[in-house]
């Protein structure tokens, strides 16, 4: 999974995918229960894979020639809970991981 530019995107996505559900969880804790920093910390993990998943998404969208629209979508699908698994099962899993 680690070998192609492909898996390590898909891992990431995965990752950051689960973070964004995390948030979710962690904003019930912040404010029904008044514990703010398991919110803080998984923020700043969602953020800085947040960021690696758009600079992965820009690396597979040169190397593997995907059209804007692929592209579009792909950043899209990281602003919508349970979007990136998704975006994996219908257009990441189909690519040709070799380049």
């Amino acid at each position: 999974m680690f070998n192609s530019p492909l898996g390590r995107f898909r891992f990431i996505a995965f990752i950051e995918g689960c973070s964004f559900l995390l948030i979710g969880l962690t904003m019930i804790l912040k404010y029904r229960y008044d514990m703010p920093g398991p919110n803080y910390v998984v923020g700043m993990v969602h953020g800085v894979l947040f960021i690696i998943y758009v600079l992965l998404l820009l690396q597979v969208t040169y190397l593997y020639k995907w059209s804007f629209w692929k592209l579009s979508l792909g950043f899209l699908a990281s602003l919508i809970p349970f979007g990136t698994f998704y975006a994996d099962k219908k257009w990441f899993s189909k690519q040709d991981p070799n380049i």
